[in-house]
């Protein structure tokens, strides 16, 4: 008989290794800093509820409806926060047929990032074997699943194919096709792309629409030759305008970064005799030369965007600008300021989200001057584009940093509570107020790295939140450009140690906006009634008889009627005395008022300190990195300068001594039965005799 050997006892040295080999691969798998940006935006979120309140109260019809989700969804970007739609279910339950696929889809935003936890979390909206459900809100939660694993999406991608091949209905094709797209983006596989395929060669618009966008995400950047062939020449064959709309999104996205490899496909599209896919050489244009400035490419553009006969071609050319100029925001308005007045509404829409785009969280003056004007716009739609840019150009920005933050604010609000202002206007209002607070006052918006790199996801969520012209549900891949502004420091096992950041500026400067007061219902005065003349003579007379009838009908009384000099002389005794007490009141009150002033006034003069202690993790706004530094008596060590933001390493410079790391505090959303803590039964009751009634 053979003896089995024994297993070996794994070494403490392999263990180490395989310790660090797992910990490098989450690191580079991204599973780590998602992790960590999850952490920071669930512990400092900042979103204020009562915008929301206000504005639920304020809307009366279905667009509105769906804008304010929208907004939710924006503003608790990443903190899994959901307590505002668990508030209102009932407010909620209006949204019906695809506004109910976009409130479910909103999840994904609200939860982006929360993977582990992601089929839980959807389970409600999942299609499940026991019986058909929604095929709204199934394919909205396929859809979510997909936003949640934006960029990343692993095992997620299998479940959504499998999901995509088992679909019946047209709305859960919808759903899974954008899900796998984003969860599948940049991956260029093969199966995942045949399966869009076949879905797309069913002719059918809804599908189309979706399978024809996901082909170009999943192809993101590879130049596939067989991609663009199929996806152009089934463009010019198909009949459905909703099919070529994705696919011109779609064909944009496998040439992202490209340059002048893409000339050739641009040209082509350029003189194609459909509009939209002319409208598809011009989104070419903005991802092959994506951040270059290229004088070629802005020479193209700016040629289309006054000589195209298609309006939707010409804004698609204006709003292209603002993807090839970014990196020089400062240029932008001076490019785009004629357009800005032309005559085309279209032109004007496309130059102010070219800003928006461009600009996006620099809260640049020249730009936001640019805007103002363009706020009274006689056309609704231009209004609509000129909130959303103002909202991405002042996303996190104070009244510190940008003295016009408060003024649009107040326009936002005046436009959601104004009656007569048009459906259109409206949306891009309270759209903008979720990008102004998104992720919890705690994200901006940057089609770049902080390093100086393009930012891939960015770029793709921006060109496709463009779409929202057409088709609202495409507005949720806004979130893909959201980059949390945090300051996150690590130790050795990769934890976040208790410590603290100094920031070299007053604390105001780069404080959170205060949230909004609820304003107290104002009692009603009341009004002194006009009292005429004729009545007053009437009621005169109706007193004087009174009088007369009380003299005569008195009886006898035993104490003597005073005089009438008697009784004058006591009324001014009254009237003197009454006065006296009102003029030491009078001296005692502004005392008293100058008192509590003076406190007041006290408190006031205390000075701002200078500096302030940021905890990890910090939410640090782009503009004070530079201020940014360690305290003196700090034991930890920076591996890069402070200033950088993001990730950092830190060096314990007192390892032997025991060190407090930071809890992670626990997401919200709905949690499964065997998850819920077993609250304590309750007491038994004192014992007591039972009597029976006789």
């Amino acid at each position: 008989m053979r003896q089995r050997k024994k297993a070996e006892p794994v070494k403490e040295e392999d263990k180490k290794d395989n310790d660090k080999m797992s910990k490098l691969t989450a690191i580079l798998t991204g599973e780590t800093s998602i992790a960590l940006h999850l952490q920071f935006l669930i512990r400092n979120n900042k979103a204020d509820i009562l915008i929301l309140k206000n504005t639920k109260d304020a809307v009366r019809n279905s667009v509105c409806h769906t804008a304010t989700v929208i907004s939710n969804a924006f503003m608790n970007a990443g903190t899994t926060s959901d307590a505002f739609l668990r508030d209102n279910l009932e407010w909620l339950a209006r949204a019906t047929n695809w506004a109910k696929f976009t409130a479910t889809a909103s999840l994904g935003v609200i939860h982006k990032g929360h993977e582990k936890e992601a089929l839980n979390l959807m389970a409600t909206y999942l299609p499940k074997d026991t019986g058909p459900g929604s095929a709204y809100s199934e394919g909205g939660g396929l859809y979510a699943l997909g936003l949640i694993h934006a960029n990343h999406g692993g095992k997620i991608v299998d479940y959504l194919l499998n999901q995509l091949k088992e679909a019946t209905s047209d709305m859960v094709r919808h759903g899974t096709a954008l899900g796998i797209g984003l969860s599948a983006m940049g991956t260029a596989r093969q199966d995942v792309y045949d399966q869009l395929k076949m879905n797309l060669l069913q002719d059918d618009a809804v599908t189309g629409e979706a399978a024809g966008l996901a082909m170009g995400l999943v192809m993101l950047g590879s130049k596939s030759p067989t991609a663009i062939e199929d996806m152009v020449s089934y463009a010019q064959e198909t009949q459905h305008e909703k099919i070529i709309r994705g696919l011109a999104c779609g064909i944009a996205l496998v040439m992202y970064g490209m340059l002048e490899e893409a000339d050739p496909l641009i040209e082509s599209l350029m003189r194609d005799k459909d509009p939209i896919l002319r409208r598809s050489g011009m989104y070419t244009v903005a991802m092959a030369y994506c951040g270059t400035g290229n004088n070629k490419a802005i020479r193209q553009l700016l040629y289309v965007a006054v000589s195209d006969v298609n309006d939707d071609v010409r804004r698609a050319a204006v709003e292209s600008l603002g993807f090839l100029l970014f990196r020089t925001p400062e240029q932008v308005p001076n490019v785009v300021s004629l357009l800005s007045e032309s005559y085309n509404p279209h032109v004007r829409y496309g130059a102010a989200m070219a800003l928006g785009i461009s600009c996006a969280g620099t809260g640049l003056k020249e730009a936001i001057a640019l805007l103002e004007p363009m706020v009274n716009d006689s056309v609704t739609y231009v209004r609509q584009g000129v909130l959303i840019a103002s909202a991405l150009i002042l996303i996190q920005q104070n009244e510190n940093t940008c003295p016009k933050v408060k003024q649009f604010r107040d326009i936002y609000t005046k436009i959601i509570n104004d009656k007569h202002e048009d459906v259109m206007a409206k949306f891009g209002a309270i759209i903008a107020q979720g990008i102004m607070d998104a992720g919890g006052r705690n994200v901006s918006i940057s089609l770049q790295s902080r390093t100086g790199h393009t930012h891939m996801a960015s770029v793709v969520g921006m060109l496709v939140f463009l779409q929202f012209w057409f088709w609202f549900p495409l507005s949720h891949f806004l979130s893909l450009a959201f980059t949390p502004t945090s300051l996150i420091g690590l130790n050795a096992n990769m934890a976040m140690p208790k410590m603290e950041f100094k920031s070299n500026a007053k604390p105001s400067m780069y404080a959170y906006p205060p949230p909004l007061e609820e304003k107290k219902e104002k009692e009603k005065e009341k009004v002194s009634t006009a009292i005429l003349s004729i009545t007053a003579k009437a009621k005169k007379k109706e007193k004087e008889k009174e009088r007369h009838r009380s003299q005569e009908s008195k009886m006898d009384v035993d104490e003597p009627e005073q005089k009438p000099e008697v009784k004058e002389k006591e009324k001014d005794k009254d009237i003197k005395v009454e006065k006296e007490r009102k003029v030491s009141k009078g001296k005692d009150e502004p005392k008293e008022k100058k008192d509590g002033d003076k406190i007041q006034e006290e408190e006031k003069k205390e000075p701002e300190p200078s500096t302030e202690l940021l905890l990890n993790p910090a939410r640090v706004m782009r503009a004070q990195l530079k201020v940014l530094d360690l305290p003196q008596a700090c034991r930890y060590k920076p591996l890069k300068p402070v200033s950088t933001g993001g990730i950092i390493m830190l060096q314990d410079q007192k390892s032997t001594e025991p060190e407090e790391i930071v809890e992670d505090i626990a997401a919200h959303g709905p949690k499964m039965a065997d998850e819920d803590e077993t609250e304590p039964e309750p007491e038994p009751p004192e014992p007591f005799e039972f009597v029976e009634d006789e």
